[in-house]
C-alpha cells in the first residue's frame, strides 16, 4: 500500500483526527451553550452526530499515536477497510445533521423570523455550530476519501 497524506499512523492523519476532533466539540460546545436547542429535534440530532463524531476521530487519534510511538503500519486491508466504513458512516451522519440543523437555522432566521422577535444570540449560536458542523464534515470527508484511495491501492 502506498503511504498518502492524511492516512492512518501518519503525522498528517492524526493532525486531521485531531481537527475532526476539535471541530466536532466546539460544535456540540456551541449548540449547549445556546439556550433552548434541546427543544428542536434537528439540534438534538446535530449533537448525537457530532458526539459520535468526536468518539469516532478521538478514537482513531489515540490510535494514530500509538501507531507514531510504536512505528506501526497501520495500512493493512483490514484495518484500513474498516476506517472506510467508520469513515463513510460518521460522513454521512454528520453531512445529514449539519444539513438538516442548517435547513432549521434558515427556516428560524429568515422565514419565520424568530430570531428577529426571540433571543438573537441563540440564533448566532445555532449558526456557528452548525458552521463547525460543515467544518467537521469536510475533515471527515477528506479523510473517508483518502482512507478509500489507500482500500483501493491494494
Amino acid at each position: 500500500m502506498k503511504k498518502i497524506f492524511g492516512g492512518p499512523g501518519t503525522v498528517c492523519g492524526l493532525l486531521l483526527r485531531i481537527g475532526q476532533c476539535a471541530s466536532a466539540a466546539a460544535s456540540i460546545g456551541v449548540m449547549v451553550s445556546a439556550t433552548d436547542f434541546s427543544g428542536r429535534t434537528a439540534f438534538c440530532y446535530l449533537i448525537a452526530s457530532m458526539g459520535l463524531q468526536l468518539l469516532w476521530s478521538f478514537a482513531l487519534a489515540c490510535l494514530d499515536v500509538y501507531a507514531l510511538r510504536t512505528k506501526k503500519d497501520l495500512q493493512n486491508p483490514i484495518l484500513v477497510s474498516l476506517f472506510v466504513v467508520g469513515d463513510w458512516v460518521t460522513a454521512m451522519l454528520s453531512l445529514a445533521a449539519a444539513c438538516s440543523s442548517a435547513g432549521v437555522v434558515v427556516l428560524y432566521a429568515k422565514d419565520l423570523k424568530y430570531c428577529n422577535v426571540h433571543d438573537q444570540l441563540s440564533c448566532l449560536r445555532y449558526e456557528v455550530a452548525v458552521a463547525l458542523s460543515f467544518v467537521t464534515w469536510v475533515q471527515i470527508a477528506l479523510s473517508s476519501h483518502v482512507t478509500f484511495w489507500i482500500l483501493a491501492s491494494v
